[in-house]
């Protein structure tokens, strides 16, 4: 005999799960019981938000594996709701499993029932519920079915507490094989070939490597077809990391004028959306080689070209073998150059402003010193969690060679930052994880603090306190000449941190940023360290002082 707990840990095992993360409720007990049983970990948090978004992590850590968040009902249920519509618009496959009140209480008025999969169909790829203990890992096995089928993102699955705690015949279970792969489809030859002839035409090309390149596992198989091109390329989302750095290929500050001089655009799981500005800026008269999972990615906001929709790792392999075949020569290294010479012209200039002295600390000089920093750990793990103190940091922080960049993603959540650190950190325990806050966002999930302690993941974090929203900040001020609803303090959230049992700092010049980080990894502890930064607040003629 097993209870239900039991069966949908076994079911968890069997796809491969090797921790959960989830905040103790009643409901989910079982499944408690039946992790420990398979040796599968328990990470609790703080806040259920932070369950979807460490799971949201864990997928991203793990190529193949889905993470997995367990919450109770009602408010637990509600809680997570941030982070599974997080995971649905970075297409992370993640499974959430919900608490509900007794089935055979349903409807009656149970403590904390409601109708969570009504809730959850909006921003999920399946939602549903299983009322049989028997068919609960029929159910997980559909949930995950779907999760990573066609553009990933995440299934949420409730169970009631009754259906969780009934006692069954294991030998009447079905466990059914869970695959957290999805077959690999690859694009028709004659749209492969298609795609090579508006290459061969071109003399400004250029590729945008976006999301479906992490989901399609395409790093090495696009490096190969840009090494056999030598297209100039860009990166957004979770494209960011998955060309080397110090790519001869790999551009940053003149992805604009790139975009606005191409004639022909190849955008390798990268949709045009505000991050793309719609696709506007790309000429009218540029060809669009449009490279994604699903069809339904195709053509948002500008009809492409030519389509070659599956997986991205198949269809660069596709292309490099079709040219080899049919005798294709690609090589756009002389374009590569020019952009490159501008390339080193923006980066002189904006090294300029990095190097203030000036206190309170320059936003600039605050990025250039993290920069510094990360750059000299290849296997770093570092993640943006803020708004106008990240998107300054993005632009100068280097991908570790051998670690990742991790940020929200298109839906701009704040408050990202330790759940990813935590999945990061578990995931690796041996490297250092490094968040970059803003010191809005630290007030979302700093209290997740307490879970790295309890855990002992020696994380590390670095807020740019400016006292403010300052991507609202700046923008009220030049609109409206008011600040409403805007303004925070210089708070020493560093001493929040050491209360919850970590190693704070406080840091006010800006030659004391590197040391402050340095004897924050040195303590092996959970760690932040608070940077003073100056708030730009006034605004006038034209320019913020």
């Amino acid at each position: 005999m097993a209870h239900g707990g039991k069966l949908a840990a076994k079911a968890f095992k069997n796809m491969g799960v090797e921790c959960i993360f989830t905040l103790s409720g009643g409901h989910i007990m079982p499944i408690y019981d039946g992790c420990l049983e398979q040796g599968i970990r328990i990470i609790d948090v703080r806040h259920e938000q932070a369950t979807t978004h460490a799971a949201d992590a864990w997928s991203r850590l793990n190529p193949g594996k889905v993470g997995v968040a367990v919450v109770t009902a009602g408010p637990g249920v509600t809680d997570c709701v941030t982070g599974v519509a997080n995971a649905w618009r970075a297409n992370s496959p993640i499974l959430v499993i919900g608490g509900q009140g007794p089935f055979a209480n349903l409807g009656r008025g149970s403590l904390q029932e409601m109708d969570h999969v009504a809730l959850m169909k909006p921003i999920t790829k399946w939602a549903g519920a299983c009322y049989d203990t028997e068919r609960i890992p029929e159910y997980i096995e559909i949930a995950v079915r779907h999760a990573v089928t066609g553009i990933p993102g995440p299934a949420f699955l409730e169970i009631p507490m009754d259906i969780l705690m009934n006692d069954v015949n294991a030998d009447n279970v079905r466990f059914p094989p869970i695959r957290t792969t999805p077959p690999l489809i690859s694009p028709q030859r004659d749209e492969i070939i298609s795609a090579l002839r508006v290459l061969e035409k071109a003399k400004r090309p250029m590729l945008m490597a976006g999301t479906s390149v992490k989901w399609s596992n395409a790093q090495k198989q696009m490096i190969a077809f840009l090494d056999k091109t030598n297209i100039p390329a860009y990166a957004n989302g979770m494209g960011r990391g998955t060309i080397p750095r110090g790519s001869r290929l790999l551009f940053n500050y003149t992805r604009r004028d790139a975009i606005k001089g191409c004639d022909v655009i190849i955008l390798a799981g990268c949709i045009l959306d505000f991050r793309m500005k719609f696709g506007q800026d790309i000429p009218k008269d540029a060809k669009v080689i449009q490279l994604d999972m699903d069809n339904l990615l195709i053509g948002q906001n500008r009809a492409a070209d030519v389509a070659l929709v599956g997986n991205l790792a198949c269809s660069f392999d596709s292309m490099i073998e079709v040219m080899d075949k049919e005798g294709i020569k690609l090589d756009f290294s002389a374009y590569s150059a020019e952009l490159r010479k501008g390339e080193e012209a923006v980066e002189a200039a904006e090294a300029k402003k990095q190097g203030s002295d000036a206190v309170p600390i320059e936003t600039a000089r605050f990025c250039k010193d993290i920069a510094e920093f990360v750059g000299r750990d290849d296997d770093m793990i570092v993640i943006g969690d803020g708004g106008d103190v990240v998107a300054s940091a993005a632009k100068v922080v280097p991908i570790p060679k051998n670690g990742l960049w991790m940020d929200p993603g298109p839906l701009g959540t704040l408050g990202v930052g330790m759940p990813f650190a935590l999945a990061a950190q578990a995931t690796y325990p041996d490297r250092k994880v490094l968040i970059i806050y803003g010191d809005g966002s630290f007030g979302l999930n700093g209290m997740e603090y307490d879970t790295a302690v309890r855990f002992n993941l020696p994380i590390v974090g670095i807020i740019g306190n400016d006292a403010a929203w300052g991507q609202m900040m700046r923008p009220q001020g030049a609109f409206y000449g008011t600040y409403v609803a805007v303004d925070l303090l210089h708070t020493r959230y560093d001493k929040v941190v050491e209360a919850l049992g970590g190693h704070g700092e406080l840091v006010e010049k800006p030659e004391d940023i590197i040391p402050a980080l340095e004897r924050a990894f040195a303590s092996k502890k959970p760690a932040l360290v608070n940077v003073i930064l100056k708030t730009d607040r006034e605004y006038k003629g034209g320019a913020y002082i």
